[in-house]
């Protein structure tokens, strides 16, 4: 995968992912053209293969493309395609009732804990959601550490304050999920 950075498979996947529920069709195109143009600069285009229940977003170089078909003369490895599932038995495609838990676990530490808390646990719910498409409380150690130390840095445009209280917001959060009758 070292081809494709895996950020840039997160990314097209979670665009892939918005794309598909997005009700509107402009704006289901706008993911669509925002993952091609993420995808061309490294060489790479993307197509969604349904199949019964499932979907599948298949990641591969477009040098294998003519005329709109893979030709297979054209491919070299196909260790070089990715395959990540967006929607089926085996996808955390429950997005929707993820995010609604998410939200509701983030409004809560707001209303407990003020804006900043609020802030943080909106930036952990989009991250969570759109990333790994699981309830806020069942991030591993290593997703926590990749939020604070590159999602949360660059995508959240955190002020110093919430910066400072970042660990103390997720304490929160996870009291939060805990707390919800409607846990997960």
């Amino acid at each position: 995968m070292a081809e494709l950075p895996e950020e840039t498979v997160e990314e097209a996947t979670r665009l892939t992912r918005l794309a598909r529920r997005a009700s509107d069709p402009d704006e289901a195109a706008a993911y669509r053209a925002h993952r091609e143009e993420l995808l061309s600069e490294h060489g790479f285009t993307a197509r969604v293969r349904e199949e019964d229940a499932t979907a599948t977003l298949v990641l591969h170089p477009d040098g294998w493309i003519e005329d709109g078909t893979i030709r297979p003369d054209r491919v070299d490895d196909t260790d070089r395609a990715i395959e990540v599932q967006v929607a089926g038995p085996e996808s955390p495609d429950d997005w929707d009732a993820v995010e609604k838990h998410n939200r509701a676990v983030a409004r809560r530490v707001r209303e407990a804990h003020g804006e900043v808390h609020g802030e943080n646990a909106e930036a952990f719910a989009d991250f969570m959601g759109n990333h790994y498409a699981k309830p806020v409380e069942q991030a591993t150690p290593e997703e926590r550490a990749e939020f604070l130390s590159e999602y949360f840095v660059r995508n959240a445009w955190p002020s110093e304050e919430q910066k400072r209280r970042i660990e103390r917001s997720l304490q929160h959060v996870e009291a939060a999920a805990k707390a919800d009758p409607d846990r997960r």
